[in-house]
């Protein structure tokens, strides 16, 4: 009869890690490239600028310690940009994981200037990277928001990044504060986002009520998720 080895390790060797989606949007130091084939007349679009930043407290209140960032960037670059595989998405999703439908761009490189982590991605001709193409034609500005998973640990008056942060994807993103401005405008009162009965009032506490009991850990998706309901019903009317 075959045996079978089971290893119980001592409690005192096992940890529970509490890891959280975390984005972070970067806006000013992004520049949108169109160029013009001579020859074909077939036009090209990019990405570059700042993607990330080191050891700076950012908008969110999070840091990225040069080490932690490094090891992430080193890893995002071996597994992901050298092989081609580096692809973000248009808007952000509602996990760490990348769909490939939604894919709107390829990364291309990622390297440090100084504590800024400095990419270049092309727009990819997928459906979400032509419509990218389409709203830049018209003038519509961007921004990048970079995704990852990790825990965070208090320190002072800053949330620091630990070292189990695995980046996963830069997206990206139009209007990142959106949701956060919708969530701000329903918890201070209905008339926000009523407008003279376009929305029923009980779909908005109940959009209200999903907010306040989502679990810290799912907040944001959660915020993020009803916000695109909030569109979807306001398109609906």
């Amino acid at each position: 009869m075959r045996q079978v080895l089971q290893l119980r390790l001592p409690r005192y060797l096992i940890q529970e890690v509490n890891m959280k989606l975390i984005s972070e949007f970067v806006e000013n130091d992004i520049e949108f490239l169109i160029t013009e084939d001579k020859n074909t007349g077939k036009k090209n679009y990019g990405i570059q600028g700042i993607f990330a930043q080191a050891e700076t407290k950012n908008r969110n209140g999070r840091i990225y310690p040069m080490p932690i960032m490094e090891k992430a960037l080193g890893k995002y670059n071996t597994d992901q940009v050298s092989k081609g595989r580096a692809v973000g998405e248009l808007n952000h999703p509602e996990g760490p994981t990348v769909n490939l439908d939604k894919v709107s761009h390829k990364i291309n490189e990622l390297k440090f200037e100084g504590n800024n982590v400095v990419g270049k991605a092309s727009i990819l001709n997928t459906p979400m990277g032509e419509v990218v193409k389409g709203l830049l034609d018209g003038g519509v500005t961007f921004g990048v928001s970079t995704r990852g998973m990790g825990s965070l640990s208090q320190r002072n008056n800053a949330m620091v990044v630990n070292d189990d942060y695995i980046l996963n994807a830069v997206d990206i993103v139009q209007d990142p504060s959106a949701p956060s401005a919708f969530v701000n405008g329903i918890m201070e009162g209905v008339e926000w986002v009523w407008n003279n009965g376009i929305i029923e009032a009980q779909t908005i506490e109940k959009m209200e009520t999903e907010i306040k009991k989502a679990p810290r850990a799912d907040l944001y998706e959660t915020q993020v998720r009803e916000f695109k309901n909030f569109l979807s019903l306001m398109k609906s009317k």
